[in-house]
């Protein structure tokens, strides 16, 4: 009975799809069609589907990944288990500070938004403040112990799919074909150019890892999760593209001075008052993106100090049963990387950091072919080696790419989780 009750409690096929697509639709795509534009013109979307097709190449090996296991965890589980404890705990510390720069980066895109929306507070001082109080109030909810999970699950859900659903299906009528004219803009359509639009605009697909890491709440995870974890993805694409489409066939060479472009672009179809709905949109969902990061990226550092791959400092919870030095840590961390940069600088950094999990998930694939046998109903990648290598390849090309700095902010959490390694050696000895 106990059984059947936790099974019929894990989340079936359907459930896994809704998950999937609402883990990789986030902040990104109100605000980076315009960096797109900027970077490439209208070929940008050249750019997000050879960004599909990469993000297609990584996910297919984390299915198949995750298809050899059962117990949660995700990338951590597979590093470990293909190249030893020294590898799992590095790809272990980083998801922890990949969840810090996703959460600065939400704080960053929110006050992009207001500052947006609101031209007088688009200003330096103005972003700082805004920063600074968002930063205050996450931190005080969150010590409180205030558990309003689920209710902004809804909300962030409902708040950032009807205003994309609203631009796809009104702007479709409103779009001008000469905005696409030329389509390759010889000032911007070079390699590097696309290099970092493609690296950029990543951003807006990283969040599938997320599902395999809750692959022991799930029904049937070594069948249903590399098919749900393919048909969000394929959702995802088709709909950010359509918004791509819809943005630059509105707005044409406009879109790229543009700090709201979905907003902009509802506006241009629909009037002052589709706008101002969009802009309510666009603030509820990061809004509400902002506070369930900042509730889960404590509490990955929580993780860590339970597997005692952290200081246990870290588990120590108030009366309210919240983590708070944990949620101090976060915080503090996010707040830093929030003030240091510009929203599409902060998103590059965040799709940077993705790759210190993307890269050993993609070799274990390679490993656990020869390492682990397959039961016979797990997945496995078509077309033997290919796709794995193509991914290592393209993501390698792209790291190739980005500015030394940003490429320090975004993996340095690598060499920072050293000493902490070598720390939960001495501790778990002793």
């Amino acid at each position: 009975m106990a059984q059947e009750k936790q099974a019929a409690s894990k989340m079936g096929f359907f459930s896994l799809i809704l998950f999937g697509i609402n883990a990789i639709i986030g902040s990104g795509i109100f605000l980076l069609p315009s960096t797109g534009m900027k970077l490439f013109g209208p070929a940008s979307i050249l750019v997000l589907l050879f960004d599909a097709a990469l993000a297609f190449c990584i996910a297919l090996c984390f299915a198949e990944c995750a298809s050899y296991f059962k117990e949660t965890g995700g990338a951590y589980v597979y590093a470990k288990e293909a190249f030893g404890h020294f590898v799992g705990y590095e790809v272990g510390f980083v998801t922890w500070a990949i969840w810090i720069i996703a959460e600065g980066t939400m704080y960053t895109a929110f006050a992009t938004a207001l500052g947006g929306i609101f031209p007088a507070l688009a200003n330096p001082s103005a972003k700082i403040i805004i920063i600074v109080s968002l930063y205050l109030f996450l931190i005080t909810l969150n010590i409180s112990g205030v558990r309003l999970t689920t209710i902004i699950s809804n909300v962030v859900t409902v708040g950032k799919l009807t205003p994309i659903l609203l631009v796809i299906i009104v702007g479709l009528f409103f779009i001008k074909p000469a905005h696409f004219d030329p389509f390759f803009i010889s000032k911007l359509t070079t390699v590097p150019n696309f290099a970092t639009a493609a690296i950029t605009l990543f951003y807006i697909f990283s969040g599938f890892e997320r599902v395999v890491i809750t692959a022991g709440d799930m029904k049937n995870v070594q069948k249903n999760l590399p098919r749900a974890l393919l048909i969000s993805l394929a959702t995802v694409v088709t709909v950010y593209i359509l918004v791509m489409v819809t943005s630059i066939g509105v707005l044409g060479n406009q879109l790229a001075t543009s700090t709201v472009p979905l907003r902009d672009t509802f506006q241009a179809a629909a009037g002052n008052f589709g706008g101002h709905l969009i802009s309510l949109g666009t603030l509820l969902s990061i809004g509400g993106l902002c506070i369930a990061s900042s509730f889960v990226s404590p509490r990955s550092g929580v993780a860590l100090a339970e597997n005692r791959m952290m200081p246990v400092v870290l588990k120590k919870k108030n009366r309210r049963e919240a983590p708070f030095v944990a949620i101090l840590v976060s915080g503090t961390a996010s707040l830093i990387i929030a003030l240091s940069g510009s929203f599409a600088v902060l998103a590059q950094i965040s799709a940077v950091s993705r790759f210190a999990q993307f890269i050993p998930t993609i070799l274990a694939v390679l490993v656990f072919r020869k390492k682990r046998a397959h039961d016979g109903n797990g997945f496995r990648i078509p077309f033997g080696p290919l796709i794995p290598i193509v991914g290592l390849l393209a993501s390698f090309w792209l790291l190739s790419h980005v500015a030394p700095s940003n490429l320090l902010w975004g993996l340095g959490a690598l060499v920072l989780a050293v000493p902490f390694y070598f720390l939960a050696m001495k501790n778990k000895a002793n």
